[in-house]
């Protein structure tokens, strides 16, 4: 997306931003009252049910079931709904869409760098900026909540966040448009940043896990998923969660479909650089299974594709994922993209300091012999997820500043840095509204929780242990 922030002097764009505060106040954003007409957040649920695997619903259900938390993860399609109706800046940028913290994690750069950033853009698409800040916002305060940290402790957490997006947003604002797109956090640095913060189990749990995320990658991914059966590697079934494509099908058509499946490889390749595609082309696929992804993904067509290169020993892991139309899309202005792949592909390269060189689009028909949309990317590269429940008090403090700043990086390569920072200004009045919403749309969530728990016990869904 283009903010058109070109066409305006600095001076200009910060006086717009200042401006806004008279039609918007900051204190604004304390808002959150839900309507008259607020939509059933089951039938919401339910509606993006409708058009998924039908026998993988349950587990979706069942995990979202568990905790008010995991509720969340699987809700975004309602707080989307929420949102449009919350005070808008009318400032915009490319969004998530659902910034919750665990879509924060460890990544590995194209050069073999340990980064921090945003992984998962499955409903990106161009909004205002401050409804990704909302839906973090609120992740830390249930997540908070999940671990017993008192209103104090829970307010300290969420105004980290919001001052660390603040403040990072108006460093963008000064900063050279092109210092703003090379930005990114390398972990080595944010290692040294955090040291005197955290104590000595925060520093031990930091390093462990920079060793896990650079453990997790293709080849670890490739010795748990595969075995040797009759000379030839296969994935092994896990079913529900892995399924071999040898275990969906019969003979003849599991032959038609794996043809298929090649050429959606094959296909996938011309959205790639053309080095990134040759590369590619040094692979061959030998096996496919269905897998089971995440909590609200849960349902949703993914697959993933085994390749080698020049024998055993040289794997490749692609996961094809569906994409369907983001939960923003009903709320704000029409796409431009008429591919659901592209759209999430061209979102992650323009958040992402530096994203996966396998990243692309494809659409295919499925085995139902309808058309979908898919992206593709590797499995597993050097990836490392927070586990919130284990946080202490400090740690969780430390992990939302990180969050807040790498949103505030993600926003300002495509929204109007400037405009917002003045917007945001040098106070906290921002940050002690977001605090406000967070709780009330906390409060929010478990209610939503508590009426899905409902619908299973009344028998209006069924779900089943994930």
């Amino acid at each position: 997306m283009s903010s058109g922030t070109g066409l305006f002097s600095a001076r200009e764009r910060a006086e717009r931003g200042r401006a806004l505060r008279a039609e918007v106040p900051r204190s604004s954003h304390a808002e959150y009252t839900p309507t008259a007409t607020r939509a059933d957040p089951i039938d919401i649920i339910e509606e993006q049910s409708a058009i998924r695997v039908p026998e993988l619903v349950p587990i979706r259900y069942g995990r979202m079931m568990e905790s008010p938390f995991r509720f969340y993860r699987g809700a975004a399609a309602i707080m989307a709904a929420d949102l449009a109706t919350t005070p808008s800046t009318g400032l915009t940028a490319q969004l998530c869409g659902d910034a919750h913290m665990l879509n924060f994690r460890l990544l590995a750069s194209p050069e073999r760098h340990l980064m921090f950033d945003i992984n998962d853009f499955d409903e990106t698409f161009p909004g205002p900026w401050e409804w990704d800040v909302k839906r973090l916002a609120a992740s830390l305060v249930i997540a908070a909540r999940g671990n017993g940290f008192g209103d104090g402790v829970r307010d300290d957490i969420v105004r980290a966040a919001c001052a660390s997006y603040r403040e990072q947003m108006r460093r963008y604002a000064d900063m050279r448009t092109l210092d703003v797109w090379y930005a990114h956090a390398d972990m080595d640095d944010v290692q040294v940043q955090v040291a005197r913060e955290l104590g000595s189990l925060g520093r031990k749990r930091l390093s462990r896990a920079v060793e896990k995320a650079r453990s997790h990658d293709t080849l670890q991914a490739y010795r748990k998923l595969t075995r040797v059966s009759d000379g030839e590697v296969r994935i092994v079934a896990d079913p529900p969660l892995i399924v071999p494509l040898a275990d969906l099908l019969p003979g003849f058509e599991r032959d038609q479909v794996a043809e298929a499946f090649r050429a959606v490889v094959e296909g996938y390749g011309h959205s790639l650089r053309s080095d990134h595609r040759s590369l590619l082309n040094q692979y061959r696929v030998v096996d496919m299974a269905r897998k089971v992804v995440g909590v609200g993904s849960v349902g949703t067509r993914c697959w993933i594709f085994l390749l080698l290169g020049k024998d055993a020993e040289d794997p490749l892991l692609l996961q094809a994922k569906e994409a369907d139309e983001s939960v923003l899309a009903a709320h704000t202005e029409a796409s431009p993209y008429t591919h659901q792949g592209e759209r999430v592909v061209t979102g992650q390269r323009l958040m992402q300091a530096a994203s996966d060189i396998f990243l692309g689009w494809e659409r295919t028909t499925g085995i139902d012999g309808r058309q979908r949309d898919f992206y593709v990317r590797q499995l597993r590269d050097w990836k490392w997820v927070a586990e919130p429940e284990i946080m202490v008090p400090v740690g969780m403090r430390w992990f939302a500043v990180l969050c807040g700043a790498t949103l505030a990086r993600a926003h300002a390569r495509s929204g109007d840095r400037i405009a917002i920072a003045a917007y945001l200004g040098r106070g906290d009045v921002f940050d002690r509204a977001l605090v406000r919403f967070a709780e009330s749309y906390a409060d929010q969530n478990e209610r939503d929780h508590q009426a899905l728990v409902d619908a299973v016990r009344e028998g209006r869904v069924t779900a089943e242990p994930g």
